[in-house]
């Protein structure tokens, strides 16, 4: 599976990167919770998909969480992480992975990217501008230089 291109078509559908907007053009519930110290969750219940955040994040802390779990919704639509992690054996680790590059691919483009590298920003730079975290600004100048 090729997430950044996944994340480029939902981009192209959608016509926004704004992952709350992307989530309402695609028909997915967001709402905001009391979650304690979970910071969201993605679910589905009868074919509705819905994204719970928490609602003590800040704006930005809620940017990402909304863009993680849309991943979640979109590479990941019938999986009950949950369920899986208490009562299986398999790792969610690999769906927690990919929701995050998901959610890279759709808050950091390749232009923004280019610019980053251009300008020689650091990864804590680059982490910095554009608020994600450093792991995943390392991913996408990764995958961007993988691309060249």
């Amino acid at each position: 599976m090729d997430i950044q291109l996944t994340a480029e078509r939902i981009v192209k559908r959608c016509g926004t990167r704004t992952p709350f907007s992307v989530a309402k053009d695609l028909g997915i519930i967001v709402l905001y919770e009391s979650l304690g110290s979970i910071r969201g969750y993605y679910s589905k219940s009868r074919r509705q998909k819905f994204i719970h955040i928490n609602e003590e994040l800040s704006e930005h802390a809620a940017l990402f969480v909304c863009s993680h779990e849309l991943g979640h919704a979109i590479l990941h639509k019938d999986a009950n992480t949950p369920f899986l992690r208490s009562n299986t054996l398999l790792s969610v680790n690999k769906y927690e992975i990919e929701a995050n590059q998901f959610a890279a691919c759709l808050l950091l483009p390749d232009y923004k990217l280019r610019e980053f590298i251009e300008y020689e920003y650091t990864i804590e730079q680059a982490a910095a501008c554009s608020g994600l975290p450093e792991a995943l600004v390392q991913y996408r100048v990764e995958q961007f230089k993988e691309k060249q």
